[in-house]
């Protein structure tokens, strides 16, 4: 045989049981029918664990740039890592998609089904595509077949580390690079364990310039390492598979952490030398946090916060976990929803050539703080739901709470809420739910140790007046005027300020101000001395509660 014919003979014999041809693969992924500046973007993951918060803020970039843009967002999963691969991951990653409302046009469905004509969307399902392409590597003369054992690697890094070379299978120190094809068939005969390698052409010594859509003009150094494209199992490594991917799927935009960055040299040797087109890079920073003085990645081993099912545990609604994620990308995000209230987050168009370049700093607060301010704009309908929902899943003693008492819990949450001129802000997250409203269920209430020493400044003689008084005045036919006035002449017969102001300026004329007197009320009727509007809290409540509750508060008061 001669050299061609030796060659062919190594691809036919790796690749045996291969039908398909590159005509077929051509045939099956024809060129998309877009709109001039449609993006298509793609959010691949790995289902190698649990599902990063950073990995639904790189996606939530992905659809956004895709929508926006009138093109489409898929999700495909890259699952050839079958060592590190765990159990029901894709599954966990299908339905966060869909609970983060990143409406994919491709990819998998809610039950898990593919749907889109350029897939499959599995890439362990698409093995024989890859090998059509490592087969024409290897024709090409642009790969090779490597038989280096695991010792030998490990040799060769150990020599490499004690002469303070450059580490990696390359150059001279890539030992099946040169070797005969005689003694590829010899070795394939004997049917020993085989990598396919990518031969490059780099050069580490020389630089490479590229353009990055967030960080600009990028130059890095030249890739030269043999890299491995087709692993001994006949799957592809991440490297070659996410080329191959994203020209038939004919990505144009790839978001990615920037950990990917120094991996763009040999993914550019890989998209000429198939002569594909070279798709846009966004390589975007991670999401930090402060330890200890200092900024660091957020860590799925150290932060809870980094999984999205601190999220679903901790009852943050969605919406309010995505517009913190928007203004984490987008510093000007917040400014244009003050101004813009009614609008849909969708409405907002990112610039991408302005998203942060350094990595954006993880708030807890700040988080709270839209959380905090999308439940206050919510219908009482709209949380009832939702806490039902959270509790359902996490909290099954208020969930009978809620089901079994809806008119009155649905009364709860109205609250100063709906025809009422504040905006109620102590549910932060649907876990909040329970502490704020488990007193206006008896047997709840029954449960709590009321704490008598926070009636200062007030003695105990003077709470028992302002309990009693209360009693015998209040109506709960009372408009808010009339209630807050017969609070009002309480203080002042017991010598309290009827006003802040009042008791400012001479804080020595005076025990207290009003607010001691409803701080007494408050904690006689719900064991708390905070709580949404006190007027409000009593129309619903009712009387019978009310008294029973301020006669049991005297004596515990004797």
């Amino acid at each position: 045989m001669n050299e061609q014919e030796k060659l062919q003979y190594i691809v036919d014999f790796i690749f045996k049981d291969l039908k398909l041809s590159e005509a077929d693969i051509i045939n099956k992924y024809p060129k998309r029918n877009l709109m001039d500046g449609a993006r298509v973007t793609r959010f691949a993951p790995s289902p190698t664990g649990f599902i990063h918060i950073g990995g639904i803020y790189s996606a939530m970039l992905d659809e956004r740039l895709a929508h926006q843009t009138g093109g489409i967002f898929y999700l495909r999963i890259e699952d050839t890592d079958k060592k590190r691969e765990v159990e029901g991951a894709v599954d966990m990653i299908v339905k966060a998609i869909n609970r983060f409302g990143l409406n994919i046009d491709e990819g998998f469905d809610i039950n898990g089904n593919q749907v889109g004509d350029y897939g499959p969307y599995l890439q362990s399902e698409r093995k024989a595509i890859y090998q059509v392409f490592v087969k024409k590597l290897l024709l090409a003369g642009r790969a090779y077949v490597c038989f280096a054992t695991q010792a030998e690697l490990e040799q060769i890094v150990k020599t490499q580390t004690d002469n303070n070379e450059l580490i990696g299978y390359r150059k001279n120190w890539a030992i099946w690079r040169n070797k005969s094809l005689d003694e590829v068939i010899e070795k394939l005969k004997q049917n020993q364990p085989l990598v396919i390698r990518f031969k490059s052409e780099g050069d580490f010594n020389n630089k490479i310039k590229f353009i990055d859509q967030v960080k600009g003009e990028v130059e890095l150094s030249d890739n030269e390492l043999d890299t491995v494209i087709m692993k001994s199992d006949g799957l592809p490594t991440y490297h070659f598979a996410h080329v191959i991917d994203d020209h038939l799927m004919q990505t144009t935009d790839v978001v990615r952490g920037d950990e990917w960055l120094a991996s763009v040299p040999i993914h550019l040797q890989l998209f000429k030398a198939l002569d594909f087109e070279i798709p846009r890079f966004y390589h975007i920073s991670p999401i930090e946090k402060m330890d200890e003085g200092s900024r660091r990645k957020l860590s799925k081993r150290k932060d809870p916060e980094a999984s999205v099912e601190f999220y679903y545990e901790q009852g943050y609604p969605v919406k309010a976990i995505k517009e913190y994620l928007m203004n984490l990308a987008s510093s000007n995000y917040e400014d244009w929803k003050r101004q813009n209230p009614d609008k849909k987050l969708e409405d907002f168009q990112i610039d991408f050539s302005k998203l942060k370049i350094s990595g954006s700093l993880f708030d807890i607060e700040k988080l709270n703080f839209f959380s905090k301010e999308y439940i206050a704009n919510m219908s009482s309908d709209g949380v009832y739901n939702y806490v039902l929902g959270w509790a359902k899943a996490y909290d099954q003693n208020l969930f009978n709470l809620l089901f079994n008492n809806k008119d009155y819990a649905h009364q709860i949450f109205n609250i100063e809420r709906e025809g009422s001129g504040k905006k109620r802000k102590d549910i932060i997250k649907w876990s909040d739910a329970h502490k704020e409203i488990y007193y206006f269920f008896d047997e709840e209430f029954a449960k709590i140790n009321i704490d008598i020493n926070l009636i200062t400044p007030l003695s105990r003689d003077d709470a028992k007046v302002v309990v009693e008084s209360f009693i015998n005045s209040y109506s709960e036919l009372d408009d808010l005027d009339t209630w807050f006035t017969k609070i009002k002449i309480i203080a002042k017969n017991l010598g309290l300020a009827e006003s802040l102001k009042e008791y400012k300026n001479n804080p020595s004329n005076y025990k207290g101000y009003v607010a001691d007197i409803a701080k007494v009320l408050r904690l006689a009727i719900t064991g708390q001395t905070q709580s949404p509007d006190l007027y409000q809290v009593m129309q619903v409540l009712g009387k019978d509660r009310i008294i029973n509750r301020l006669n049991n508060f005297i004596n515990l008061l004797n």
